[in-house]
């Protein structure tokens, strides 16, 4: 199964993050994170990983989901051959604050990382957002 998704992140109190070593460390505000990503190939093992807290830290969305004060409360998902993160992230960040440069060293992107205060924000971005992509969502 491949596909993109959507991380729904919940950071309970502000926090100081090193963030590998390139990016440092970051002030994150508590409140509400999607974290945009794809799976080209196993997209069920790739969520499981993202739900586990026994790994390696690799992608710098590790280094915020390890942290004790993060959880992710939802993972929205679309099954699709196509590589469509980038596309959804353009949508979701002119709603939101972005964090600079996470998760996009890959791509011309600015961030793959959204900050809202609110979970009722964060949820009707990504519905808005697949809606207009005319992506079907699946929650996992």
């Amino acid at each position: 199964m491949k596909g993109t998704y959507c991380l729904l992140i919940n950071l309970k109190k502000d926090s100081r993050i090193k963030i590998g070593n390139k990016l440092g460390f970051i002030n994150f505000k508590s409140g509400y994170y999607i974290y945009v990503g794809s799976a080209m190939n196993s997209l069920e093992a790739r969520l499981n990983r993202h739900l586990s807290d026994d790994k390696k830290k690799h992608w710098h969305i590790d280094y915020l989901l390890l942290n004790k004060n993060s959880q992710i409360t939802d993972i929205y998902y679309t099954v699709s051959t196509k590589k469509v993160e980038c596309e959804i992230a353009r949508n979701i960040s002119p709603n939101s604050s972005e964090i600079d440069n996470f998760g996009s060293s890959d791509c011309d992107c600015n961030s793959h990382l959204f900050y809202f205060e609110n979970i009722e924000d964060a949820i009707t971005n990504i519905k808005d957002t697949f809606k207009k992509l005319d992506l079907k969502i699946e929650i996992y």
